[in-house]
């Protein structure tokens, strides 16, 4: 028996030529879904859940759709009835926890005034903060956490790792009161669900200690921006943020300027590679599900 899969490039196509058991068919996005839609089983998304929420009813066959991101909020509220949906966990960890370490780095060392500087054609030393004893708060213990907690190993972090619910070495949400405070380092790795959406109010940040740092390479709306900026601004906090809300970040917005503030333009799983290893987590995933298994990177009730 032969799946049909409908993937988006052709880089799907290689990838799910491998897989045995799949007939990988290209589609287009913006236009008429091919025949085969009619008997695909799985869907790869190649584009936002609202463009193709409306292609969906001519796949009545339709049982699971294999994501390309490790984010499924899109799709909370189009997801159809019985259809499965799963992550693409495990392929852009290491690059975010790779922009984390450098963004962490570059305030701590306070790259941005030397880069200021070296562009005005100024020598300008000075003694600058370190990466080195620091107290790290990691909010989201899976895969990019857990990637995040190997590389700051080395550089003499004390790190401590924040789930949904407590268990082993992972404290539990319900601690963070008592963690923010001990914490030079808050970072946010959360999905964006009901529960985390603006959980980074004015009360989680008043508890971060002055000169402390926090880290957003989850979803903006998990911040609330006003909340932000009214630690940030005054230069009691420091920030670095992939995400932010409203994203894109308008020209005007006060975030750009502030010296204390680093902004890049949600880049953390932007590396050369990418796509490959999305496809290869993609086709591990599929392949499970034409052997009867369920996928590793399922998602279960709340995003």
């Amino acid at each position: 028996m032969t799946i049909t899969v409908l993937v988006p490039d052709d880089d799907g196509i290689r990838a799910l030529s491998e897989v045995d058991g799949v007939c990988p068919v290209r589609y287009a996005h913006d236009g008429p879904l091919p025949d085969a839609a009619a008997e695909a089983e799985v869907l790869i998304p190649g584009a936002r859940a609202a463009q193709l929420a409306p292609a969906l009813r001519w796949m009545p066959r339709l049982r699971l759709i294999q994501l390309l991101s490790a984010g499924a909020e899109d799709w909370a509220d189009v997801l159809p009835s019985g259809v499965l949906l799963s992550t693409c966990r495990g392929a852009h960890g290491a690059s975010t926890a790779e922009w984390v370490m450098a963004a962490v780095l570059s305030l701590c060392r306070d790259l941005g005034r030397f880069d200021a500087a070296r562009r005005r054609g100024e020598w300008s030393p000075g003694t600058t903060d370190t990466l080195q004893g620091k107290r790290v708060l990691v909010v989201g213990a899976g895969d990019v956490g857990r990637q995040l907690a190997r590389r700051l190993d080395p550089f003499d972090t004390r790190v401590r790792m924040v789930g949904l619910t407590a268990r082993g070495d992972v404290h539990g949400v319900d601690e963070l009161p008592a963690l923010l405070p001990d914490s030079d380092v808050v970072v946010l790795l959360v999905p964006l669900t009901s529960r985390t959406r603006g959980m980074v109010d004015e009360t989680f940040l008043a508890a971060i200690p002055d000169g402390g740092m926090l880290v957003n390479a989850s979803r903006g709306a998990v911040v609330d921006t006003a909340a932000l900026l009214r630690h940030v601004t005054p230069g009691r906090l420091r920030a670095a943020l992939d995400v932010t809300d409203p994203e894109p970040l308008p020209p005007e917005h006060p975030l750009w300027t502030l010296p204390n503030v680093l902004v890049t333009p949600h880049v953390a799983g932007a590396v050369h590679g990418a796509r490959r290893r999305s496809y290869a987590v993609a086709a591990t995933e599929i392949a499970r599900y034409v052997q009867g298994e369920l996928p590793e990177n399922l998602v279960h009730g709340e995003y």
